[in-house]
C-alpha cells in the first residue's frame, strides 16, 4: 500500500470522539495526519488521540494553544510527551516556547509556536492591544523570536508561508500553515487563506484542512481532491 501524504492534516474540529472516529473511518488510508483540538478536548480528545496513533498508526497533531507561566507549560509539555504524539502547538512568546521545549525533552514530540492566529486581522490585534504594525511582519517577527528561542516550527497562515521560510532561522523548522482552501470554498472565520497547491509552494511543509473535507457530502472525496492538487 502507497503510505499517505503527510503533508496534509485534517483537522477533525467535531464534537466529540465518536463523531471523530466516524470521521476517520470514512476518509479511510489515504490521510495519515490528524489534528485534535480544543473543542474536541471535553468530548473524549485526548482518548481518541491516543486510539488513532496506537491502534490506526495515524500521525497525531495536538492543537492546545498552550499558554502560561514556564513552570506549567513545563508540566503540560511532559505530561502530553508520555503519549507519543507528533505535534503540540503553544503560543509562540519565547519563555513559552523554551519551557514547551524542556517538558518535550527525550520524546519526539514536536513543538509548534503559534505566530499569529489565522482568524485575526489588524483591528482585531488593535482591540487587543497588540503592538502596531501590519500583521504579516508580525507574524515573521514572531516566527523568527520562536525559532530561536528553539521551536520545531511554525503555525502560520500560507500568506506568510514564503517569507518566513525565507528566514535564517527556519532552516529544518517546520511551517504548519492552516487556513487552506482547495478552489472556492467559502473562508468561514479564516481571514488569511489560500490555496493547498500555493501554501505547499510558498514553503509550507504541512497544510491543515477542516471543514471543506468534514462538510463535504463525502469526506475521502474531498480530501483525495485536496491530496491531487498539492505539487
Amino acid at each position: 500500500m502507497t503510505p499517505p501524504d503527510n503533508r496534509l492534516i485534517v483537522a477533525l474540529d467535531v464534537p466529540n470522539a465518536v463523531a471523530g472516529l466516524e470521521l476517520v473511518e470514512k476518509i479511510g488510508p489515504a490521510v495519515g495526519f490528524y489534528k485534535i483540538g480544543l473543542g474536541m478536548l471535553t468530548g473524549g480528545g485526548m482518548a481518541l488521540a491516543i486510539e488513532l496513533k496506537e491502534k490506526h498508526q495515524k500521525r497525531i497533531f495536538l492543537d492546545m494553544k498552550l499558554f502560561d507561566i514556564s513552570a506549567t507549560i513545563e508540566a503540560a509539555v511532559r505530561g502530553l510527551a508520555q503519549f507519543d504524539l507528533d505535534f503540540l502547538t503553544v503560543h509562540g512568546d519565547p519563555h513559552v516556547i523554551r519551557a514547551a521545549r524542556i517538558g518535550a525533552e527525550n520524546s519526539n514530540l514536536k513543538i509548534l509556536g503559534i505566530t499569529i492566529l489565522t482568524s485575526l486581522e489588524r483591528p482585531d490585534l488593535d482591540e487587543c492591544l497588540l503592538r502596531d504594525g501590519a500583521v504579516p511582519q508580525m507574524v515573521i517577527d514572531r516566527a523568527a523570536r520562536a525559532f530561536e528561542a528553539g521551536a520545531h516550527g511554525v503555525v502560520a497562515s500560507p500568506q506568510e508561508a514564503a517569507a518566513i521560510r525565507a528566514l535564517p532561522e527556519a532552516a529544518g523548522r517546520l511551517i504548519v500553515t492552516p487556513g487552506v482552501r482547495l478552489g472556492s470554498v467559502a473562508q468561514d472565520d479564516q481571514k488569511r487563506t489560500a490555496s493547498a497547491a500555493e501554501a505547499i509552494s510558498n514553503g509550507a511543509d504541512h497544510i491543515v484542512v477542516g471543514r471543506p473535507i468534514w462538510r463535504a457530502p463525502d469526506p475521502a472525496q474531498a480530501a483525495q481532491a485536496m491530496l491531487s492538487s498539492l505539487p
